[in-house]
């Protein structure tokens, strides 16, 4: 099997099936501890797309390590991406499994979306035209598109299994998982955020928004499942960016475009994508991935 070509699920395991397969990430239980594997399917608008993007799970896997090494003070739940350091069998998957996996201590997943958005984006800016507000808070009038705003909103949403995520404001995400502990994951998701953006800044990346996981470990919230990539933020190249316009993405955004110029009703079944669409996908991740974290060398896991 070549290790880029979409398909490190169930199949490419022999005999071993997830206990979960997710869009990207298939999941298998291990008792105290989850094998993730992130693949290279593509999911827009909730559908899952027939076509893969070569290498995205490697990058996206790699990057969101890269992340968490960096974000020194904040638990998370990777034990190891060596693949030689993973329990039998799949230790023996050296090939399916390098650069696009993860032993990760099992944690009590909390029920919210914590997403940050320091700009003015995506459903943000939608939901600012018909309101001026998002997720209840008040911004300012008059604010373009893609404006950064003054200070970072914590805006949670819903974390649904299926069908779409629902913006909600701080007292409904409390009524969802506490009051105290929605508190703690604003307070964590701002920090982490602001952190990243200005480290992103001095590598000529925008972190328009991004989107957080967070779970308990032993009573401790730590971020779980992937952190800062291109599949859960919006990147934006600084040297493109203008108020009042939209970027060029290093993102998912590129796809969800293309999906859109061609007319798809979001409904599935969901369109192949066309060759060009593929290799530029492949393109904008490896260079969101060579700014941020240029030490990281995944030539050797990309055959």
């Amino acid at each position: 099997m070549n290790r880029n070509d979409g398909k490190a699920n169930p199949a490419a395991l022999a005999g071993v099936k997830p206990s979960f397969q997710g869009k990207v990430r298939d999941v298998y239980d291990l008792g105290e501890t989850l094998l993730i594997v992130a693949s290279d399917r593509v999911s827009a608008y909730d559908s899952i797309l027939p076509t893969p993007i070569p290498g995205k799970g490697i990058i996206l896997n790699m990057m969101s390590a890269a992340w968490a090494k960096w974000l020194t003070g904040v638990s998370n739940h990777i034990i190891t991406t060596n693949v030689e350091r993973f329990p039998e069998p799949f230790n023996r998957f050296a090939m399916e499994l390098a650069g696009r996996s993860m032993l990760v201590r099992k944690a009590r997943r909390i029920d919210l979306e914590c997403v940050v958005r320091g700009y003015l984006a995506g459903s943000g800016w939608k939901e600012y035209r018909e309101s001026g507000a998002v997720c209840g808070i008040e911004l300012p009038a008059g604010l373009a598109m893609s404006e950064r705003l003054a200070e970072p909103i914590f805006t949670p949403s819903t974390k649904a299994e299926s069908g779409h995520d629902r913006n909600i404001t701080f007292d409904e995400a409390g009524e969802i998982a506490g009051l105290d502990t929605v508190r703690a994951l604003k307070r964590m998701s701002l920090d982490i955020y602001s952190r990243a953006r200005e480290y992103a800044a001095s590598r000529s990346i925008l972190i328009a928004d991004t989107k957080f996981e967070f779970g308990l470990i032993g009573g401790e919230i730590a971020l779980i499942d992937e952190v800062l990539t291109p599949d859960s933020s919006r990147f934006w190249l600084a040297s493109e960016y203008k108020p009042g316009e939209s970027p060029p993405s290093l993102d998912k955004q590129f796809v969800r475009d293309y999906l859109d110029r061609i007319g798809w009703n979001h409904n599935p079944p969901a369109p192949e994508l066309s060759s060009d669409v593929v290799v530029k996908t492949t393109e904008r991740y490896r260079m969101a991935l060579d700014l941020l974290f240029p030490e990281i060398e995944i030539g050797r896991y990309m055959q």
